[in-house]
């Protein structure tokens, strides 16, 4: 008889974990996913294409219906989990149901910041982390909206690309003095700038938000310089939270996410996480990839193989505003290091490689990624690079006919 496996989350963690487990242990296992949002799960990564109007919200669901079925999964999206009972082993749901489990998954991921300043309550200030606030959003530029987008990271440019290509009039406003500080270098972030203003984004930097301005509505921005803007909508894209409070509530051990081991088991046996809601020897991470890394493991681990999770090498590879970016490892460079860069504003591309001990540590592109799979995979091997060094900025088919 099939095992009884609950995962709470219908995202994207949820789905390759699913996707895993199939390939593993087919039949082991009776899937039951439990989901928040009243769809099937989706590319969250591919938002703003739809809020751009470049792809359909259909365009961006990870699998069919029928590829579920086929799995014999259980879907019961739409209808949150509201608490956890460990001792009777059940998953308790909005609709008042239960639903029994024997191993229990957390996929949780997160929830979007909202930033504590006055006027944060008012009518018309949004999130940008799921499919209902794309809706509202889109809502909003259809109505030619002037809309302020708080936060220069990746949703914060996501958000604002989307906006200003589906037609609102957008000013993107950021508290640091660079775009993306915590994946580009200053000269790589001027670029960026740069290149998102041409297409129809105001950016304004050393942008401290201290009160939104509006009585019943919003009507403005006010930040901390004494500078105004003009509004009639903000959304704040400023950064996400790991969502533990089901978890914590249920008595799992909690820090800024659930505290995970190698197997990505929690502090009750048979009940892991994984995803953006998973910490994992202090990291909580905030993307795809190691929740991706981190499935693998534990499907293998519930397929009763030898495997463990030991950290992931941070990388970001995305069309941001609709310019590719690639940013991984120490692209900053520690003392004793050295870099590489080739730049052409009058392109749009920026390139920069570090290099320590022969072995490429970092990297950071814009406008030209063509290279980024390659870099990433020679900083997660380590293999020297010591041969291709001149090269190493062109790309691997350059190396490679130069060694050949």
């Amino acid at each position: 008889m099939s095992e009884p496996l609950v995962i709470i989350g219908n995202g994207m963690a949820a789905a390759r974990l699913v996707d895993e487990l199939s390939k593993r242990a087919l039949g082991r296992y009776a899937i039951a996913v439990i989901g928040e949002e009243p769809r099937l799960a989706y590319n969250r990564v591919l938002l703003s294409s739809v809020l751009a109007g470049d792809a359909d919200a259909r365009e961006i669901e990870l699998k069919p219906p029928s590829w579920w079925r086929d799995r014999g999964v259980t879907l019961q999206y739409g209808c949150a989990a509201t608490a956890v009972d460990f001792a009777r082993k059940e998953v308790s749901l909005a609709n008042g149901a239960t639903v029994a489990f024997s191993r229990l998954v957390f996929a949780t991921g997160s929830r979007a910041l909202r930033l504590p300043v006055p006027g944060a309550e008012l009518a018309e200030v949004h999130t940008f982390r799921d499919g209902r606030d794309v809706d509202e959003l889109k809502r909003l530029a259809d109505e030619r909206k002037k809309i302020v987008v708080i936060g220069g990271g990746l949703l914060g440019l996501e958000a604002a690309y989307g906006l200003a290509k589906a037609g609102a009039a957008v000013t993107l406003v950021h508290v640091m003095d660079r775009l993306m500080e915590r994946q580009l270098d200053a000269p790589a972030a001027a670029l960026l700038k740069q290149l998102i203003e041409g297409k129809g984004v105001d950016v304004m930097l050393h942008a401290n938000t201290t009160r939104i301005v509006g009585d019943s509505a919003v009507r403005g921005l006010e930040l901390a310089d004494g500078r105004t803007i003009d509004a009639d909508a903000v959304v704040f894209a400023a950064g996400i939270r790991p969502n533990v409070e089901l978890a914590r509530a249920a008595g799992l051990a909690v820090d800024r996410g659930i505290l995970a081991d190698d197997r990505m088991q929690t502090n009750v046996e048979g009940v892991f996480a994984l995803g953006e809601c998973a910490e994992h020897r202090g990291v909580c991470y905030g993307l795809v990839e190691p929740a991706y890394e981190q499935a693998r493991v534990l499907a293998s681990h519930l397929a009763g193989e030898a495997d463990e999770y030991t950290g992931s090498v941070v990388s970001t590879n995305l069309k941001v505003s609709g310019v590719n970016v690639f940013s991984a490892g120490d692209f900053l460079g520690r003392p004793g290091s050295e870099a590489i860069v080739w730049s052409d504003a009058s392109m749009g591309m920026y390139k920069k490689l570090v290099i320590a001990n022969d072995r490429l540590v970092g990297a950071v592109l814009v406008g030209d990624t063509t290279a980024a799979l390659w870099y990433l995979e020679l900083m997660r091997s380590g293999a020297s690079v010591k041969s291709w060094r001149d090269g190493l900025i062109f790309g691997r088919a350059l190396c490679e006919r130069k060694a050949a």
